[in-house]
């Protein structure tokens, strides 16, 4: 007989969380003492909201939609539940198939993957269970032989997944628990296939939890095909902003752009920051302008090598790169610790992606600031985010800035000035021995170009227009001859058929 009361409360939304309780922590929800050692290692003691709502109906065995803002924790909303309900099945065999893949979380971005694999193998340090981690960007080789050792929790983008999958070196036949982190641009840029194929290849009885800090009417829509009686969890209000990260909108001329970064750079002495460019090719234009500008700055975009990303990473977590230019693929899962700052150089074409990419900053209570460079160009973008979030901006001045001369303003600028600046870096010895005949040089020749172009100019211009192509059509005798005969050719009658048969009849 099917339960009648989880059947009425198919969506339960929690938005009220200031009404949780200060004092609930990690140990009330009946985690293993393993759990609780490894959350005690790194200093957690209280839940924040989106944990204290997440775990305990995870640990039922619910589906959940969790919705919370971008530094709040869920990761370990739905991690530190998934290692309390695999503890029963942990064992200390050397065998492959005692330990299956028991869990799946799935991320859109390698960076991502990458930070969700570091917290879940810290929460589950002090037990039997293993995790790793499988994504593009480098080889298999590595990858191949953990998931053939036997792994119990899996952390993947799609692509590499099913790249194992097609290897036969993974299977999810086992599979219990399905976790999508970011699930909004998961099923949003492009992954829908990709995962249609993944769902295929697990078991139709699992838990399946979908994690974002945004969740739009068509993301819950495409969840709903595949959530089975979802508790949805919404701590504050969906889309929102942190309180605690204090947003700055500067508006800017498109030309002034790479200027104004440096000098708010230099103006607020930031000694890191990431910065967020649209584009490729303008994160590492931007970096290249920083350096030349003496700031130490690195870029991060699809075209970096994963070595080469994590490398950079790395280098920005310990303070050796001042400033991180990054395109949206780090907008998402990046957990640097008192991050002071963020920077929008552009403004994203997806409103959503401004709450990801401020949401670096201010995280775990800290506050944090996020400035945010807006051209004339950007208006409705602008307005998109300021509709999404619920907030109307102040375009403000950047006080005391003055854009530099670009170099194609420079060009534009008479001949004569550029020889003069250039003499005066020489120290101003403008009226050199050489310099003056020279001079006297270019006078004579200017003159006889001139006389010359007066000569031609005196000349008639000559039709350019050839008169033959005035005249109206006439066949030629040719022409003629040849359409009677096709006329004449026409109009003759037709053989009988027994001709084409064999030959006429003898008469």
């Amino acid at each position: 007989m099917p339960d009648t009361q989880s059947e009425k409360q198919e969506i339960i939304i929690v938005a009220d969380a200031e009404a949780l309780a200060p004092s609930i922590r990690f140990s009330d929800f009946g985690l293993s003492p393993d759990i609780l050692r490894a959350l005690n290692d790194q200093g957690y003691i209280n839940p924040t909201p989106i944990q204290a709502e997440a775990i305990p109906i995870v640990l039922q065995g619910r589906d959940v939609m969790g919705a919370a803002q971008t530094g709040t924790g869920k990761t370990a909303g739905f991690a530190l539940p998934i290692i309390q309900l695999l503890l029963a099945h942990a064992n200390t065999s050397a065998s492959p198939a005692r330990h299956p893949v028991r869990a799946l979380i799935l991320t859109p971005t390698r960076e991502l993957a990458d930070q969700v694999a570091e917290n879940v193998k810290a929460y589950c340090r002090h037990t039997a269970l293993r995790a790793t981690v499988v994504f593009g960007g480098i080889d298999m080789a590595p990858q191949t032989a953990a998931l053939r050792s036997g792994i119990e929790i899996v952390i993947a983008t799609p692509g590499r997944l099913l790249d194992h999958v097609q290897q036969k070196t993974i299977s999810l036949s086992q599979t219990q628990i399905l976790v999508m982190d970011e699930a909004d641009r998961m099923l949003d840029m492009g992954f829908l296939p990709d995962l249609q194929r993944i769902l295929n290849l697990l078991p139709k009885e699992r838990q399946s939890l979908m994690f974002s800090a945004t969740f739009s009417a068509e993301i819950k829509k495409l969840a709903g095909s595949f959530l089975k009686n979802p508790v949805t969890i919404e701590v504050a209000r969906s889309n929102a902003t942190a309180d605690n990260v204090t947003q700055t909108m500067y508006r800017i001329d498109d030309q002034a752009k790479l200027d104004a970064v440096s000098f708010i750079i230099r103006e607020r002495n930031l000694k890191q920051v990431i910065v967020f460019s649209n584009t490729k090719i303008g994160a590492s234009r931007l970096a290249k302008h920083l350096e030349s500008e003496g700031v130490n700055a690195s870029a991060i975009h699809g075209d970096k090598s994963q070595n080469e990303r994590m490398a950079a990473l790395e280098a920005f977590k310990q303070g050796a790169i001042e400033v991180l230019v990054a395109t949206d693929v780090a907008a998402r899962g990046l957990d640097i610790a008192e991050l002071p700052c963020v920077i929008n150089f552009d403004l994203p074409y997806n409103a959503e992606d401004y709450v990801h990419r401020i949401g670096r900053t201010g995280r775990a209570g800290a506050s944090g600031d996020a400035i945010s460079l807006c051209t004339e160009k950007d208006e409705r973008l602008l307005v998109d985010i300021e509709k999404m979030i619920k907030h109307k901006f102040v375009r403000a001045e950047l006080v005391g800035f003055v854009a530099k001369v670009r170099t194609s303003e420079r060009e534009r600028a008479p001949r004569r000035e550029d020889g003069e600046n250039r003499a005066e870096a020489r120290g101003g010895r403008t009226e050199s021995r050489s310099d003056s005949r020279s001079d006297s040089r270019s006078a004579s020749s200017d003159r006889s170009n001139q006389h010359t172009r007066s000569a031609y100019a005196s000349l008639p211009r000559k039709e350019k227009i050839d008169p033959w192509f005035l005249k109206p059509y006439e066949p030629t005798p040719s022409a003629i001859e040849s359409a009677q005969n096709s006329q004449t050719a026409q109009t003759k009658p037709k053989g009988k058929l027994a001709a084409l048969l064999g030959g006429m009849p003898k008469r």
